[in-house]
């Protein structure tokens, strides 16, 4: 989970955030491997064609030259980086979701999702605190905090939002199932990107307009599919 947290918010020193948001999209590829490594879940070929195909569309996005603006915000060697980050950001937080899972699944009515939610995010205080203490970096952050104010109110905006949109999730899967979130997720995820490319003037080629195009075409039909699957179920 910190190493997930690390690559998500280190990698947008060297990409755009629209790219981000669409590895967040591409997921399914790491999170199909891990469900079948961790826990033995098998996927139909429908599934695999789908995360393929959004994969493929990721590549489009990610090998698409924005502009020469785009080009001389960060060399070659920092978006591969940057690339390197994503991976490990969607990696690691699909080994979280699946690891997770498995932990509730061989505690059975022991473990809720806030239980869960309360120990991930106090080791993952005590494993940053540590990092941050050893490496000397805690200082140098309290000193940029320190002599910028508007950041701390920046920080805790962030974690209050991060935290109450934690609990919302584990609302509406208990209320509403799985399917309507991934629903709700996918457009928020849609509407961060156009918000992102309108406020800070991301520059997109065509190449990248196809790729979004692609990915988020492609996750539009894969809910619509669960949605349609899902109400076909609760009719019988």
């Amino acid at each position: 989970n910190v190493l997930s947290s690390y690559g998500q918010y280190a990698a947008l020193k060297y990409v755009a955030f629209p790219l981000q948001v669409l590895f967040k999209s591409a997921k399914l590829i790491p999170v199909m491997l891990m469900g079948t490594f961790l826990s033995g879940t098998t996927y139909s070929t429908t599934e695999y064609l789908e995360a393929l195909v959004i994969a493929f569309g990721v590549a489009v996005f990610s090998l698409s030259k924005s502009s020469k603006h785009a080009e001389s915000a960060h060399s070659e060697a920092d978006q591969m980086y940057g690339i390197f980050l994503l991976v490990m950001y969607v990696t690691c937080d699909a080994f979280t979701n699946q690891w997770q899972s498995k932990i509730k699944k061989d505690y059975r009515g022991g473990v809720d999702s806030y239980q869960m939610m309360f120990a991930v995010n106090t080791f993952s205080i005590l494993f940053t605190m540590s990092y941050l203490l050893t490496s000397g970096e805690w200082w140098l952050a309290s000193d940029f905090m320190a002599h910028n104010p508007t950041a701390c109110s920046h920080i805790l905006v962030n974690a209050v939002t991060s935290a109450t949109g934690q609990l919302f999730i584990f609302y509406t899967v208990l209320k509403f199932g799985p399917v309507v979130l991934t629903i709700i997720m996918n457009t928020r995820q849609m509407m961060s990107m156009i918000v992102s490319c309108i406020l800070f003037d991301h520059p997109l080629s065509m190449g990248s307009y196809l790729g979004t195009a692609i990915v988020f075409g492609m996750i539009g039909l894969r809910s619509y599919r669960s949605y349609s699957k899902h109400v076909t179920k609760q009719s019988t």
